[in-house]
């Protein structure tokens, strides 16, 4: 409620000052009216008062209840109808107390929507009292008090959606904030991933022949100096990607990444001791960016386990575009089942995330002749499977 804008405020202070105003205009407007025009003028006016149920529900019905039983107690009886029935059907003015409780209920503390069940209560079945013969008080307290409960269950069911509906956008957002996590989890492992093995490779290749080969050593160490910058670069791009992304929006951490970076990915691997033999199937074409992207990190995932686990100085990637599919299949020949040990296993479990979000299939593990096969498979927009 403290929400409302500084106009809301004011259209509620103006409405809740001029309710008194205007309900005096179905009260001696005409002396002939029906006693069921004036109840309809009664409770029309109270739209009024919708800006300041709005921004304090208890206030604006306290001042419904209080203008309704004033109003009543001051209508005049038309000459046409005795007094009786004058006063008992401009009780129908009640209705519009009835919304104001059932809003109420719907979005204010129990506590506040008791304190206006009982004040409609006390109100209504005062007005009731002193307006009507005993005959009748049974029957228009019964509907009263029917009408009372129809507005309470109303506003409690609009409470319930309200309530759910808050629960659903609360767990949309920890979902979204979830698989951005996942998101930027992944990205960072794979970049850093492979880099990380070149590096150690690289490295444990400058201790051996820095004294026998130093034309060898600084080579290796060259190589080392290359991998470290372009990481560096990459984290600094994702670094900035996090910063300026607005809330929601899944800004690209590493811009440009994609399948088209293949050749410089193979000649990496083969710094780094294994040599890459790529078979291109079908042909090639633009991908969407998220198609792109993710077939890149798999293979480089695929590369950088190869490297560290396989314990092998050669692979075959198959990079095969479909009609319908892109097809990735990254072989070696090494320790097979080592090879899909990528520490805590994150590689391979963020290949296998990647392939799901882009609905397609994924499978990695130890070959029966030896070594260790990955393969996804991703459909292409347009393509039915």
């Amino acid at each position: 409620m403290n929400a409302l804008t500084k106009p809301d405020r004011t259209i509620a202070a103006c409405g809740l000052a001029l309710y008194p105003f205007a309900l005096t205009l179905p009260l001696f407007g005409s002396s002939n009216a029906e006693p069921i025009v004036r109840a309809l003028g009664i409770a029309l006016t109270a739209v009024l008062l919708v800006g300041a149920v709005r921004r304090a529900p208890l206030l604006g019905l306290t001042a419904i209840l209080l203008g309704t039983v004033v109003a009543v107690a001051l209508v005049p009886t038309p000459a046409p109808w005795d007094d009786d029935g004058a006063r008992q059907t401009t009780l129908f003015a009640f209705v519009s107390a009835d919304m104001a409780l059932g809003h109420l209920v719907a979005v204010r503390p129990r506590r506040e929507w008791i304190v206006g069940i009982t004040l409609s209560v006390l109100f209504q079945a005062g007005a009731i009292a002193g307006f009507a013969h005993p005959p009748d008080l049974i029957a228009l307290n019964v509907i009263a008090l029917l009408a009372l409960l129809v507005a309470c269950m109303v506003g409690l069911r609009a409470r319930e959606r309200r309530q759910h509906a808050a629960a659903l956008r609360g767990q949309a957002v920890a979902e979204a904030v979830t698989a951005e996590r996942l998101r930027i989890a992944r990205e960072l492992h794979d970049m850093v991933s492979h880099s990380i093995g070149v590096i150690a490779i690289q490295s444990g290749v400058a201790s051996r022949v820095i004294e026998t080969q130093p034309a060898e050593a600084r080579a290796a160490l060259e190589a080392i100096e290359a991998t470290s910058r372009e990481t560096l670069s990459g984290l600094r791009r994702t670094l900035v990607a996090l910063r300026r992304a607005e809330p929601g929006d899944q800004a690209p951490l590493t811009p440009g990444t994609g399948l088209a970076d293949l050749d410089r990915l193979v000649a990496e691997t083969g710094d780094a001791g294994v040599r890459v033999d790529v078979v291109r199937e079908g042909e090639q074409r633009p991908l969407p960016p998220d198609i792109d992207a993710s077939a890149f990190r798999v293979v480089q995932e695929s590369f950088a386990n190869v490297v560290r686990h396989a314990g092998t100085d050669t692979c075959r990637l198959r990079v095969a575009h479909g009609e319908r599919e892109l097809v990735l299949e990254i072989l070696d020949e090494g320790r097979g089942a080592a090879a899909g040990s990528s520490g805590t296993g994150f590689g391979i479990t963020g290949m296998r995330e990647r392939v799901s979000l882009l609905h397609g299939e994924f499978s990695a593990g130890p070959r029966p002749e030896g070594g260790f096969r990955v393969l996804a498979r991703v459909p292409l927009p347009g393509g039915e499977r």
